[in-house]
């Protein structure tokens, strides 16, 4: 992985920003998805989910204040689905929903990101000219996000003393961070957002009330059923495919999500976890699983 020494930056590609406008964009939204965004405020962001009404996941993405709107930072293969599925909600309520053409999304990363634009972990973000930038709310080692509804906003990480990089780097950050990405970690109508980390990763709320599969997400957790999490793991040999079957001592262990060279996330049952019941195989390659410190098993 390429770091420059005061942090590096680059466009993230393949993703797309829905905008919500109107007097009840925020109790509107506030009902539909895992996190609380009621006290958000100008330049601050959540990560959440919008579920089916069983629990299961369908995309997630970060909800941006911007003063007058708020702004979805998400997958743009799962922009236009999600839109169709607020307007289904919609109904009376006082909100305008729309993809917003030419809008991009920027990374920052680095021991120096956020000190090079001003900003800290628990400042949050604020608004900028042509955007909105923020602290990746997930994880203080993502480094920030730039919502930039202008092509001008980008000056604002290229002249702060980041270096240009590809996204192939913070890719790899992300990934030995073990925090998941979309549709590249999470499949539509059958992952579990405990599976994936959202709790951890302040993606779920516990105390906003009621929202599109709350109760079953709640159950899940205070019942303890979680059985399986997304890890990182290094990777002996040629990456395997999204999919692929994870098997150790001749039984299937999980399977297979994203990857950046020699490291992956996985799906993995917590049984196999540890030495006891051998080394991880998967089409091929040999696959060590490596805990980050904040999952909690």
């Amino acid at each position: 992985m390429v770091t420059k020494m005061g942090g590096s930056y680059c466009e993230y590609p393949g993703r797309a920003v829905i905008a919500l406008s109107g007097k009840d964009r925020v109790s509107f939204l506030q009902a539909l998805i895992s996190n609380d965004i009621s006290t958000l405020s100008p330049g601050g962001a959540r990560w959440a989910a919008l579920l089916t009404p069983q629990g299961k996941y369908l995309c997630d993405f970060f909800v941006v204040d911007a003063g007058e709107r708020l702004l979805l930072d998400i997958e743009a293969g799962r922009a236009e689905d999600l839109l169709q599925r607020l307007r289904r909600f919609k109904l009376r309520a006082k909100v305008g929903l729309e993809i917003l053409p030419g809008a991009q999304v920027w990374l920052g990363w680095g021991a120096a990101a956020l000190a090079a634009i001003g900003l800290n972990q628990n400042e949050g973000g604020r608004l900028i000219a042509g955007g909105v930038i923020f602290a990746d709310p997930r994880l203080a080692g993502l480094g920030l996000r730039l919502v930039a509804l202008e092509t001008e906003a980008e000056r604002v990480l290229a002249s702060s003393g980041l270096e240009a990089a590809e996204f192939a780097d913070w890719d790899r950050l992300r990934i030995e961070a073990g925090v998941p990405e979309g549709t590249r970690d999470l499949v539509p109508e059958q992952s579990i957002l405990l599976e994936a980390g959202f709790d951890e990763l302040q993606g779920v709320s516990w105390t906003k009330g009621c929202y599109i599969g709350q109760e079953l997400t709640a159950r899940t957790k205070y019942r303890a059923l979680i059985k399986k999490r997304l890890i990182p793991v290094r990777i002996n040999g040629a990456a395997p495919p999204f999919g692929a079957v994870i098997e150790q001592g001749g039984k299937e262990a999980g399977e297979m999500r994203s990857s950046q060279g020699d490291i992956g996330l996985a799906l993995l049952r917590l049984e196999t976890l540890g030495n006891q019941a051998g080394p991880l195989y998967a089409a091929g390659s040999t696959l060590v699983a490596a805990l980050p410190a904040w999952l909690k098993t």
